[in-house]
């Protein structure tokens, strides 16, 4: 039975998976835009998502696939945007939290509400099941880290509110390997200057990445002073671009009225940058000992 509110609540659903595949570029992590991929489905005369009609999307044909997936790769979501403005979703869920792997599952409840068992969910167009039951196939599963789907073939058959037609459908998502994970690293030179104005300690080093990025660099450099304890933080940004070091200096002002002085400092440093491919920040982390001179 089709009920207004099913409708509203599945342009709820369509409107989140949308909102998700706008980050698709930024954070494959949780949605990604399909390069290569194709779904189709149909349904039987009298079949209530489909209205026993078929259904045909390629990224070939200038339709739009977006698929999500958790970092345990349990659940495989495909969102449809199809040029001619149609608007589908399908899942498919494993049994609880394990990973997608080759085999049918039968499916005696729609996602989201499978618990434990597997679960199935086509929905679209303004319609969607309250109930469903049916079955699913998965033919080829392939992710890479943070839930990236490389590869993914299936096919599944979905009956609705108990019915006895059936809509059966497959799936073909082919995207390239995952893009690289950004590597970063930090050198801290073990020569520095205390400041004879200011009383600052000037520090410096490298950091070198392996993508595009804005480096942030900050840190705590700790003195003794007759038997003084001087601590100072800064912190600095560089551009970094990959193939070679990039320098970095930073001036670390200390918080109390004795300056640095000439000698051995103890300098913690931290260096962080966003991975914009899986939407995470990377950090690193240096603990040296460095020799302060009078500037």
């Amino acid at each position: 039975m089709q009920g207004s509110w099913r409708k509203a609540a599945l342009a709820a659903t369509l409107s989140i998976v949308g909102v998700s595949a706008g980050l698709a570029l930024a954070a494959p992590a949780q949605a990604q835009t399909v390069e290569s991929g194709s779904v189709s489905f149909g349904g039987e005369p009298g079949e209530v998502i489909t209205g026993g009609n078929s259904y045909s999307y390629s990224t070939d044909d200038g339709d739009q696939l977006t698929t999500s997936s958790p970092l345990d790769n349990s659940r495989v979501s495909i969102s449809i945007s199809g040029y001619n403005g149609d608007q589908w979703s399908l899942t498919f869920d494993a049994p609880g939290s394990a990973t997608l792997t080759p085999g049918t599952y039968a499916a005696t409840t729609r996602y989201p509400y499978n618990g434990a068992g597997p679960g199935l969910d086509l929905s679209g167009n303004g319609e969607g099941c309250d109930e469903a039951t049916g079955a699913f196939t998965i033919i080829n599963a392939v992710f890479g880290s943070n839930g990236y789907v490389q590869t993914f073939d299936a096919t599944f058959e979905q009956y609705c509110e108990g019915g006895t037609a059936a809509a059966r459908g497959e799936v073909h998502i082919a995207n390239p390997p995952p893009p690289e994970r950004l590597e970063l690293q930090l050198a801290v030179a073990t020569a520095g200057t205390a400041n004879r104005i200011n009383g600052n300690a000037v520090l410096h080093g490298t950091v070198t990445c392996s993508q595009p990025i804005s480096v942030s660099l900050d840190g705590t450099v700790t003195q003794i002073v007759r038997k003084v304890i001087v601590r100072g933080t800064f912190s600095t940004q560089v551009t970094c671009t990959p193939g070679s070091p990039i320098p970095w200096t930073a001036a670390a002002v200390p918080t109390g009225t004795t300056p640095f002085a000439k000698g051995l400092a103890e300098a913690i440093t931290r260096a962080s940058g966003y991975d914009t491919h899986y939407d995470e920040y990377v950090i690193v982390s240096d603990t040296s000992i460095v020799k302060l001179t009078r500037s």
